[in-house]
């Protein structure tokens, strides 16, 4: 997720997309809240790790 939405981030910015790097943002938050709550021991979705 954190690299999907780096790459959307990327094309967003490259092409003026807003709605891609809007998108893009947002699962690259997404993606570093759930590694670290993953790295940090707590089960996600009943789930032990996150990947």
């Amino acid at each position: 997720m954190i690299i999907l939405g780096l790459v959307l981030l990327i094309l967003g910015l490259v092409f003026g997309i807003g709605i891609l790097t809007t998108i893009g943002v947002v699962l690259l938050l997404i993606g570093a809240v759930l590694w670290l709550l993953g790295t940090a021991g707590r089960p996600i979705g009943g789930r032990a790790h996150y990947w």
